[in-house]
């Protein structure tokens, strides 16, 4: 069984909660582990914290099975210049290697779009 959302809010810090609800349902719905729901919560959090403005962002999660894929965006290519470093603190680029088995940056309609694949039990 596949399973497919997409939900778009206001980038502001105070509607991130609502992206950590919707990703909740659809773990519960498919039986993900507490690890595997707590490590796709973090990587959207962590991504949804490069933005905190008056537009909006998307959070597009599909699960098939075995699968987690979740894109998320837009974000300003600058936004995400985490991810192009290699070092060894604690930032963006980091949280996603722990948490998600393969990310990517995306070009779509000239803004930058993370994709994250996480596997799954099932």
């Amino acid at each position: 069984m596949s399973d497919e959302i997409q939900l778009t809010l206001p980038a502001q810090e105070d509607f991130h909660h609502i992206a950590h609800l919707v990703v909740g349902g659809l773990g519960a719905r498919h039986d993900l582990t507490y690890e595997q729901l707590e490590d796709l919560q973090l990587a959207v959090e962590a991504l949804l914290g490069c933005r905190d403005d008056a537009g909006e962002i998307s959070v597009h999660v599909t699960v098939v099975p075995g699968t987690v894929n979740a894109t998320i965006g837009p974000f300003a290519p600058h936004a995400l210049a985490a991810l192009a470093r290699d070092d060894e603190t604690l930032g963006l680029r980091r949280v996603l290697e722990t948490v998600a088995d393969d990310f990517d940056v995306a070009e779509h309609d000239g803004s930058a779009w993370v994709e994250l694949r996480k596997a799954t039990a099932g």
